[in-house]
């Protein structure tokens, strides 16, 4: 019996003390930076095992100490100030009163988004050191081997942090491709797996450039692609992941590109592993298109087998079907079970209570088994 092993998108639920120190630091507001360390490395500690005591095989450290997926990079690079347009997605301008709601219910994110202003350039890197120092310290006292870390991709950060000082948007995801690669090849250098989140591969078709056809739009992911690889080039594939997501949010999704659109593409790409959203009702029945697309042995399909945005617990059964299911189109040599995203993409931000993030992912581990057994 081979085993289908276990791992999720990255983020998980930060202590409420964190949160505010997080947005305390996001604001410029004063704080102890002494006290901030020490927290992060606390929490760290706290999701790492409990992480380990649900059984997940490929952890994280959580995140713990970036406000959100993307625009923590501000804080590491120089170069981006002010603010930057806000644009909702797509699907919730068809829907204005529930737009409206969710935003009055606090369900809309608030966090600097700066824009690049000026020539960019590393601050210093002691802020990943202490990240990957936090991590490996609880990984080696808890001799657990198979762990990754998030981290921005270049096209992530110029479609949400958008461009005011380059010619162009090439010249401006070529910088930043150089610039990204020295915290890619970072965190690879001490053994932990490198996870590129990537949701302008989807996400922003709908956000950030809904007002451009899908034709060019797809060339625009051609494009990020050709600089994604060029930021990864010293990397070997087999130690680097892809997040591909069309918003961690409860909501419509009716102008989500089809998968069968975008992984081609994506395929494109020097990684090994791809975690795609495959469990929530927008996403669940694009296991076809894989019926299609023939997967190379040295990739990985990651499909998400529990929803990231709502508070049912799946049950073990559930999480057996889907991916059996998968295990139909793709080699179970070639499968790996994950979760449709984060469970805290921004700090403060989620809609599944913190215990229930747990659960979930208990039985992720428990229906990965029994697939196991059957497979």
């Amino acid at each position: 019996m081979s085993k289908i092993k276990t791992t999720h998108v990255g983020s998980l639920p930060r202590s409420k003390e964190l949160s505010e120190l997080l947005f305390k630091k996001d604001k410029k507001e004063k704080f102890n930076p002494e006290h901030f360390d020490q927290i992060v490395k606390r929490d760290v500690e706290k999701v790492v095992k409990k992480q380990i005591d649900v059984g997940i095989d490929f952890i994280s450290d959580g995140e713990m100490s970036k406000i959100s997926y993307a625009t923590y990079v501000k804080d590491r690079i120089d170069g981006f100030s002010g603010e930057s347009d806000r644009k909702a997605p797509k699907d919730l301008d068809d829907f204005p009163s529930f737009k409206e709601r969710i935003a009055k219910t606090g369900g809309t994110p608030t966090y600097t988004r700066p824009c690049c202003t000026s020539e960019l350039k590393i601050k210093e890197n002691i802020l990943l050191t202490k990240d990957i120092k936090n991590f490996k310290e609880i990984l080696n006292q808890s001799k657990h081997s198979e762990a990754f870390m998030n981290s921005a991709s270049p096209g992530v950060i110029s479609s949400f942090l958008p461009n005011k000082y380059y010619k162009n948007d090439n010249e401006y995801m070529e910088k930043l491709a150089k610039i990204m690669r020295e915290e890619y090849e970072e965190i690879t250098s001490n053994g932990i797996h490198l996870q590129l989140d990537c949701p302008d591969l989807a996400l922003a078709r709908h956000m950030t450039f809904k007002n451009l056809s899908e034709e060019n739009f797809l060339k625009r992911a051609e494009i990020q692609i050709e600089y994604l690889n060029e930021a990864i080039k010293n990397i070997d594939a087999s130690k680097i992941r892809m997040h591909i997501c069309w918003g961690n949010y409860e909501g419509p999704h009716t102008h989500d590109i089809p998968l069968e659109k975008i992984m081609p593409i994506a395929l494109k790409a020097n990684v090994k592993y791809y975690l795609i959203e495959a469990s929530n009702p927008r996403h669940s029945h694009e296991w076809k298109v894989f019926e299609k697309l023939k997967i190379q042995n040295d990739k990985m399909i990651v499909p998400g087998v529990i929803d990231s945005t709502t508070n049912f617990v799946e049950h073990p059964e559930v999480v057996k079907d889907r991916i059996i299911q998968f295990s139909k189109v793709i080699d179970k040599e070639n499968l790996m079970a994950g979760t449709d995203c984060g469970f805290s993409t921004f700090a403060g931000f989620g809609n599944v209570d913190e215990k229930i993030a747990y659960k979930k992912l208990a039985s992720l581990v428990e229906g990965a088994a029994l697939a196991s057994k059957v497979l």
